[in-house]
């Protein structure tokens, strides 16, 4: 089975793996064996943010700037921690994982060290001394 990887993606899994794109020359300018039988280094972990549940942890799905439901997973502990918070509950698990687990949730994209987010939505005042939510006249 072949899973297709946005550019942005195969470049943070190369940058985690300290492999190139490309196998190295030989001196003839053959490429040379690979030291992976399937051909390609393997995969390194990534963190991936869960949130806790009744079973233990489940996916968290996030929303793109444009609105479609992704999945996300960071190539350090300190990217995740700089753009979910030092809170946030992660495991490690290889990109193909993080995809199997987001396929039955209808999530066919996963964002590889998404920077921009958004604080969570606040649907009513925190503490009554706080002013009310304004909406926009009609």
């Amino acid at each position: 089975m072949h899973l297709s990887r946005t550019p942005a993606e195969a470049a943070a899994v190369a940058a985690a793996s300290g492999t190139a794109a490309e196998s190295p020359q030989a001196g003839d300018g053959e490429p040379s064996e690979p030291s992976h039988p399937a051909g390609r280094a393997p995969e390194q972990p990534l963190y991936v943010p869960v949130r806790r549940c009744t079973c233990g942890f489940a996916l968290r799905v996030f929303r793109s700037p444009l609105g479609t439901r992704t999945a996300v997973a960071f190539t350090t502990e300190r990217r995740l921690s700089a753009v979910l918070g030092p809170d946030q509950p992660s495991v490690r698990l290889a990109l193909p994982a993080v995809r199997a687990l987001a396929a039955p949730l209808g999530v066919a994209t996963v964002s590889v060290d998404p920077q921009l987010t958004a604080p969570p939505v606040r649907t009513a005042p925190a503490d009554p001394a706080d002013p009310p939510l304004t909406t926009l006249p009609g």
